[in-house]
């Protein structure tokens, strides 16, 4: 077999932020057509090294080389990389809900004629992009009426109009349920048969052995090796062991559940979608949550389990119709956000960035902002009080910052997690809905956060898991409801469920038998 040339060579990449090493002599070599794969813990510099080959860090803000197509490559900025055909589609995709999918294509670079936009050029060539990515849809569709497993092609699509030869991508799969994301992978193995490279940044692991051929792995800022899969082979194991210097024995820590009586139930829930008048996001749902378990809600994207734990948190989405909450016994009203915090519930979202935090704010700020009253002394704040809140979590939780008056824009994923998490613990409550808490994280952040879920509920703390990854699922909960088009279908204890009983519970709204 012939070997492909080197497309992209870095040689000893060095970035220092103030007080901070990102990149320690990292190198980094893909060949032509090649699916080069990167892992490595949050905050390992998997980021920043494609931000400094992206031109985001501009040439003279690092040390080291650059080398792409055979020419040192000196990038001052996006556009200056983009022009030798170098395209990075981040995870937070950089695409304008209220415009067109033929509008965001051609923003910035739309075909002209005679000084005019030539928007039926336009069209004709979005139609053949599409085409090239899989898409169908009418490309004058706004892209906030697609789904994000399409916006997803729709950057792709973008990055083909741009003759496109490396192609980076940053957890693309993170938001994408399993067909979409299968669909993605196999567009990608399509790219790298037309001798387009691409360089994939992701967190999971099973995906990242389906479809590389070289995996490069990085820890605390510097290179540990370079696998060649294809002549090497490669599995979990030996990608886990290079990413946190240790093999995860256990992934999902062991526990001894202490389950107490239900404390927490809801009865008929019906929610309406927030526009669409003639459509429900949760039908008649009801569940119960007991003292220390983990309950788990298993569902395909669009199912409704972030709507129905939205809309019992304040009403936090869509037009409540009908429904009751009893905690305790006793009902409860759960009209806004305020209320549900007073009642004991606490609400960690899958979009940490925009629900989650205020990324203009410290982690002091941040720890403290859902339950301010715990630490004001006459509706003044407290500082020293937050501050040493603020400092515990910090140590118990092990957020990695030199303080906690840093930014939470400059952590890593897997520490902005953990804030969040900190931010919610600090209101103590009774029941913490936890909303695709390991999206976006890596193996060894997962980790902590599974060790973190089992001390709550081992204090009698109910817990809510939402998670699209069936593994973590069947590994944390000790009860599972799988939900179908806004319907809770069936529930399974943590000894009965399987992944095929699951999938088929969550892809039919037929209840099991025991249920019927």
């Amino acid at each position: 077999m012939e070997t492909e040339p080197v497309i992209l060579g870095m040689h000893s990449i060095t970035k220092e932020f103030p007080g901070v090493k990102a990149l320690d002599q990292v190198s980094l070599s893909v060949r032509a057509g090649e699916i080069h794969s990167i892992c490595g813990e949050n905050g390992a510099g998997k980021s920043t090294l494609m931000k400094v080959l992206s031109g985001v860090y501009p040439y003279g803000s690092y040390e080291g080389d650059i080398v792409f197509q055979g020419r040192e490559s000196r990038f001052k900025d996006i556009g200056s990389s983009e022009a030798a055909g170098i395209v990075i589609i981040h995870q937070e995709l950089a695409l304008i809900p209220q415009l067109s999918i033929t509008e965001n294509l051609f923003l910035g670079n739309e075909p002209r004629r005679h000084g005019v936009i030539d928007w039926v050029q336009a069209r004709r060539r979005a139609i053949e992009l599409l085409a090239r990515v899989g898409l169908v849809d009418d490309p004058d569709t706004q892209i906030k009426n697609i789904g994000v497993g399409k916006q997803q092609l729709v950057e792709i699509a973008k990055a083909l109009n741009k003759s496109v030869k490396l192609l980076i991508l940053d957890e693309p799969t993170a938001a994408l349920n399993e067909a979409d994301s299968q669909h993605l992978l196999d567009l990608i193995l399509g790219l790298k048969g037309r001798g387009i490279a691409s360089i994939m940044i992701s967190h999971k692991l099973n995906e990242i052995e389906q479809i590389s051929d070289a995996i490069t792995i990085l820890r605390d800022g510097r290179t540990v090796e370079t696998i060649d899969v294809r002549a090497e082979g490669v599995n979990e194991d030996r990608i886990i062991r290079g990413m946190v210097g240790r093999t995860l024995e256990n992934r999902f820590p062991e526990r001894t559940a202490e389950i107490g009586e239900v404390f927490f139930e809801v009865k008929n829930w019906n929610v309406q979608h927030p526009l669409s008048v003639e459509r429900m996001v949760v039908k008649n749902s009801s569940f119960n949550v007991r003292r220390g378990e983990v309950v788990g809600f298993a569902g395909l994207m669009g199912a409704g389990r972030t709507e129905l734990a939205m809309s019992l948190f304040g009403r936090s989405y869509g037009t409540f119709l009908s429904g009751q909450v009893f905690k305790d016994g006793k009902e409860i009203q759960l009209r806004d956000v305020s209320e549900a915090i007073s009642n004991g519930i606490g609400y960690v979202s899958e979009d940490r960035k925009a629900l989650g935090l205020n990324l203009l704010d410290d982690i002091q700020d941040s720890v403290v902002a859902a339950k301010l009253s715990k630490i004001a002394r006459r509706s003044v704040i407290d500082k020293v009080e937050e501050h040493t809140v603020a400092e515990a979590y910090r140590k118990s939780l092990r957020i990695k910052t030199p303080s906690v008056v840093e930014g939470v824009n400059k952590l890593s994923g897997g520490n902005q997690q953990k804030v969040v998490l900190a931010k919610w613990m600090f209101t103590d409550p009774d029941l913490l809905i936890l909303d695709e808490p390991t999206r976006g994280i890596d193996v060894g952040a997962k980790t902590e956060v599974y060790g973190i879920i089992r001390d709550l509920a081992a204090t009698g703390k109910g817990i809510i898991l939402i998670s699209s990854e069936l593994p973590e699922l069947l590994g944390v909960s000790d009860r599972i409801y799988t939900i179908f088009e806004g319907a809770i279908t069936n529930s399974f204890t943590a000894d009965e469920a399987d992944p095929e009983l699951l999938l088929r519970s969550m892809t039919s709204a037929k209840k099991k038998e025991t249920d019927q």
